[in-house]
């Protein structure tokens, strides 16, 4: 497989970046006096400047500076973060986006309506002075003092390099401060046949004579403080200046990498001069960029890996899977002890590399959960509502296949929550309650699935209102009795909205329809519950992974099928009373009434069934139904694998399975047979009350 592409590398560094960048300024907009966020702001606009300059990106790197250059008041704090501001600043981040991602597209005169809003909002008493000549500022002055200046030592990070931060650069910044001894310090340079070509290994000695504070050196190293050492102290005398300049020396030292150090004076170099252009031998090719290994807050190493290769690694691992079951079957059938063992160690080793792909593909859903903050920020903008943002279980995990699922499914919901849920101001005034919504979204492990809710702390489900639009549709005759429940799962008929009018963000029914059957085709369910004048709170219910489960194996007639284990609650055996009573469609499971199936008559199964018949007691949410099977075979590693389109209409079943003999298992869909069990109970109670 060939090298990724360079450009492509920074695109996603750049994507991780705006993850930073977006949330640091939508943070800054509820803690505007909170100087790390500032400063995460910065590290994130500066390593996309660098980086985009480096890789080509001039556009993203001019339009970069002038936004950061713009943003610098509110660093040295002359002004406040207003939500406007921020507003502004993100639509920046938008354009910077749009720049990298597809700059072919990007209109340059929207750009300057951005630049202009954001030196409308940073300079009101300077509207007509353009952002880039107000943020140029004079040579510092000199200042009475009896210190001489400041000698420094400066060590970066052998990484600095790859995060697009140039050291040079960073000289030539602290130059513009005052007159500069630099003296390259080689004595950690290894031999050329361990040297890492993308790592520093210079560091710098470095007097400065300017009578400049300490912050004013701060400011030019504040973007890479966490990855350097700067030793700071004081000078007390003034040192003569030799005439060499600073680059010429620096390219003379980076040559033969053993010359003695000088001393030299510091000189802005033009952008030809470039130090590390002359030290790259001419006759070598620029090295391939290469899988990087990163480290994480914790320490733990991290290493970049594309998703498809993931996808790959979990389609082997499943072949894997069926033959080591096919494996097992073969030698349970013989009598060779020595096959036997072979067949137990590849199962465990099967079975240990399954997990631990899985684990792999696991992705915490807190990544999900940060894309939702700007559509509430905007969402509460446009519709003048304030709503406050929660979440919890950040790092609850779910595969990543789950996660790409999810995220239009919420989109959905967190807007009608915002829409229809939270009151207007003056609505929730009226009823005491905080002039602040709130939106809650949380995840949790419970079992084999990830339960994730949305709630809200509005004005609840208008029960009264969504039958009489069920009535009007004719989706249920007029005085029909139906429990609230029932009633409110019209909201996930096609075409059904309450909305009194029609609006960009509501009243066309489409929406919550397509969530459920989103939901429904990722083997989940979910479910609605509401407090009038308090709230309403939507819980999804999904499980862990699309590609292998852990599956328990019934038959049916001559038909072998598959349930999710994680839907299981228990198994229990069909009592004599319960095969008499042939009209009956409930179980009496320790005092609890259970509807049930019968399997065999759902699947026109041939033939007599067995004399001592299972039932599988299965749950989804609170509702429990048992379905009634000829045999239960065991516990079964599932490699789900989706059916045809050709039997997109077959709703009783999620997908399939190959057993280890070779033959095929369909996977019986959890939340189809409750909602069948259910719909059989209602018309035995009509059928009895008529």
């Amino acid at each position: 497989m060939s090298a990724m592409d360079p450009t492509e590398i920074f695109r996603q560094e750049a994507s991780e970046l705006f993850e930073v960048l977006e949330g640091a300024l939508l943070d800054l907009g509820q803690r505007p006096d909170d100087r790390e966020l500032v400063d995460s702001a910065f590290r994130a606009l500066h390593t996309i400047k660098g980086s985009g300059a480096m890789f080509g990106f001039d556009k993203v790197a001019a339009f970069t500076h002038e936004f950061e250059t713009a943003f610098d008041r509110v660093r040295k704090g002359e002004i406040k973060p207003t939500q406007e501001l921020i507003s502004v600043a993100l639509a920046a981040k938008d354009y910077i986006r749009a720049l990298i991602e597809d700059p072919q597209s990007t209109d340059d005169i929207i750009g300057e309506a951005i630049l202009d809003d954001l030196k409308r909002f940073v300079f009101p008493d300077q509207a007509a002075a353009p952002v880039a000549e107000i943020v140029v500022a004079p040579p510092l002055a000199p200042v009475e003092s009896k210190q001489a200046g400041w000698h420094l030592y400066l060590e970066f990070e052998s990484h600095i390099l790859r995060n697009g931060s140039n050291p040079l650069d960073l000289l030539d910044d602290l130059c513009k401060l005052g007159p500069c001894f630099v003296v390259p310090v080689t004595d950690g340079i290894p031999f050329l046949d361990e040297m890492e070509p993308e790592d520093c290994y210079l560091k710098w000695d470095v007097k400065l004579h300017a009578a400049c504070d300490k912050d004013a050196i701060d400011d030019v190293f504040m973007f890479v403080s966490d990855e350097m050492k700067l030793t700071l102290s004081p000078l007390e005398h003034v040192e003569a200046l030799p005439p060499a300049p600073l680059f010429q020396l620096l390219d003379e030292e980076l040559t033969p990498m053993v010359a003695a150090p000088a001393p030299v004076e510091a000189a802005a170099p033009p952008v030809a001069e470039h130090p590390v252009a002359k030290a790259e031998p001419k006759s070598e090719p620029r090295p391939e960029p290469k899988l990087e290994a990163k480290r994480d807050d914790r320490g733990i190493a991290t290493v970049r890996v594309q998703a498809e290769r993931l996808d790959e690694l979990m389609d082997r691992v499943g072949e894997l899977v069926i033959a080591q079951a096919r494996l097992t079957q073969l030698a349970s059938s013989g009598s060779d002890l020595s096959i036997k063992m072979i067949a137990e160690e590849i199962e465990r080793l099967a079975s240990s590399l399954r997990d631990t792909t899985m684990g792999a593909r696991m992705v915490p859903i807190g990544s999900l959960f940060g894309r939702f903050r700007r559509l509430i920020h905007d969402l509460s903008r446009d519709l003048s509502k304030p709503v406050e943002f929660v979440t919890t279980g950040e790092d609850t995990e779910l595969d990543k296949t789950m996660i790409e699922c999810l995220a239009d499914p919420l989109v959905h919901l967190i807007r009608n929550a915002i829409d229809h849920g939270i009151e207007d101001t003056a609505s929730r005034s009226a009823n005491g309650k905080t002039e602040q919504g709130r939106i809650e979204l949380a995840a949790v492990h419970s079992g084999a699935q990830v339960l994730v809710t949305v709630k809200d702390n509005g004005g609840g489900l208008n029960t009264a209102r969504i039958r009489a639009k069920a009535e009007e549709q004719g989706l249920i005759a007029a005085g029909a009795v139906l429990t609230d429940h029932e009633i409110h799962q019209f909201l996930f008929h096609p075409g059904f909205s309450t909305a009194q009018t029609i609006s960009a963000l509501s009243g066309r029914g489409v929406g919550m329809d397509v969530v459920k059957r989103t939901i429904e085709n990722m083997r989940g369910s979910i479910d609605l519950s509401t407090r009038p004048g308090q709230g309403t709170t939507v819980t999804l219910r999904l499980p862990l992974t699309l590609a292998i489960i852990e599956g328990l194996l019934i038959r049916v007639g001559e038909g072998r099928y598959i349930i999710p284990l994680s839907a299981v609650e228990e198994c229990i055996e069909l009592t004599a009373e319960d095969e008499r009573s042939r009209g009956r469609n409930f179980l009496n499971v320790r005092g609890n009434l259970v509807p049930f199936l019968r399997l065999r008559e759902i699947m026109s199964a041939s033939g007599a069934p067995d004399r001592h018949q299972k039932t599988i007691i299965i749950s989804t949410g609170d509702t429990h139904v048992g379905l009634v099977a000829d045999q239960i075979i065991g516990n079964h590693q599932t490699v789900i694998k989706s059916l045809s389109k050709l039997h997109s209409d077959v709703t009783m079943f999620s997908g399939a399975t190959i057993l280890g003999d070779g033959t095929a298992a369909l996977i019986l869909d959890v939340a189809q047979l409750v909602a069948l069990a259910q719909s059989k109970v209602e018309k035995q109670h009509i059928s009895e009350a008529a």
